[in-house]
């Protein structure tokens, strides 16, 4: 337990969870983080995880609900409230009160409209929408809103992998070395707490798929999922931990274009979302079918260089069978990943035919819970 490190006012039984536990001297001549304090690692590290859960559980909904949902509400009513006056210009102009061949609705004295057989109601800026597009608006928004959060997180955690990667003796291109001198305890503080947040995140992912409506891959994201944290878990007490460190930077990266391009689809900017998907695609490809496979090869390569030797208290724990199932579950990950990208690769190719980008992994929810978050706004 820290005793040390923690503030006096924090009760003995909260140490473990608002500080990193396991404290150890600093090694003679570490190759990484000279200036740093260095830890072991134990049980009590979920603690710590507990509360970096509940912390991103809090800051989700105050990002979606008063930051994210609000932006895209403004942005949306602004953008149709644009059209429709664009749309009353030209039903003037034609000079006969239509527009398009549709009958113009109008408000009655309950601050309702009536057209084309349909209620509609109005809202403060004094124009009318439909029931049909207040439940489009809404469901745009709760989507914009969720996508905002994994930009900001994925944003964030990249920048600090890429931190703690560029403090490390390892390369991208000959990810070999990520495996010299194993084991690499103790563990430096930043690499311990990027670690620990990063199997946080993929936990709390794991409720969040689960508590939203089900999308079209909600197995193989559960699959995905699972198997990261199971590869983050074992490769932290098994002192894997730089070639976890280098797969999760190369991960991060394509996560934020993903989801930014989705929140440019549901704000109406169809060029920029696809632009920023071709980004996406781009580094998918580079990380993950590129240099995510150099690292499958060192890790293969690593069963004839690193000795085989069980021995916990040096933390040594490559034997046949941890390795081996180690190595599994990178190949398994290359698998699902190699089914999305042929799915994104369906995307791009309606992007280059002009037919726009949209996400085929997911967003395959019924309508039924839009009508009901639409009757609850009305």
């Amino acid at each position: 337990m820290n005793t040390e490190q923690a503030p006096g006012w924090l009760p003995h039984f909260l140490i473990p969870f608002f500080t990193l536990s396991y404290p150890t001297a600093r090694p003679a001549h570490p190759d990484s983080f000279p200036d740093s304090n260095y830890y072991a690692n134990g049980p009590l590290d979920g603690c710590l995880i507990i509360t970096a859960i509940a912390v991103m559980a809090i800051l989700r909904d105050v990002t979606r609900i008063y930051i994210m949902e609000p932006f895209a509400r403004w942005k949306l009513a602004r953008d149709l409230r644009l059209a429709k006056q664009r749309e009353a210009v030209r039903s003037n102009a034609n000079g006969n009160g239509k527009a398009n061949g549709k009958a113009n609705v109008h408000a009655n004295g309950n601050g309702h409209a009536i057209g084309n057989g349909h209620t509609t109601h109005a809202n403060g800026n004094g124009f009318v929408i439909s029931r049909q597009e207040a439940k489009k608006m809404q469901r745009s928004v709760i989507r914009f809103a969720e996508q905002g959060w994994s930009v900001i997180y994925y944003t964030a955690q990249w920048c600090f992998g890429l931190y703690v990667h560029l403090h490390l003796p390892t390369s991208v291109l000959d990810p070999i070395n990520v495996w010299t001198n194993y084991p690499h305890i103790p563990l430096a503080g930043p690499i311990k707490f990027y670690y620990l947040l990063q199997t946080a995140f993929y936990m709390h992912q794991v409720l969040i798929i689960n508590a939203e409506a089900r999308r079209k891959d909600h197995w193989q994201m559960m699959t995905h999922h699972i198997i990261t944290i199971i590869l983050m878990v074992g490769s932290y007490f098994y002192n894997y931990t730089r070639v976890g460190c280098l797969i999760m930077v190369l991960m991060d990266l394509c996560d934020i274009f993903l989801p930014l391009a989705k929140m440019f689809r549901y704000l109406g900017m169809s060029t920029v979302c696809d632009a920023t998907f071709v980004l996406f695609l781009s580094s998918w490809f580079v990380t993950r079918h590129v240099l995510f496979l150099l690292v499958i090869k060192a890790t293969w390569t690593a069963w004839f260089t690193v000795p085989r030797v069980w021995d916990p208290e040096r933390g040594q724990f490559m034997t046949k069978k941890t390795y081996f199932g180690f190595f599994t579950m990178l190949v398994a990950l290359q698998i699902i990943q190699l089914i999305w990208f042929w799915m994104i690769c369906r995307v791009a190719y309606r992007v280059v035919t002009g037919q726009g980008a949209e996400d085929t992994r997911s967003d395959d929810e019924g309508d039924d819970g839009d009508d009901d978050d639409v009757r609850k706004n009305d």
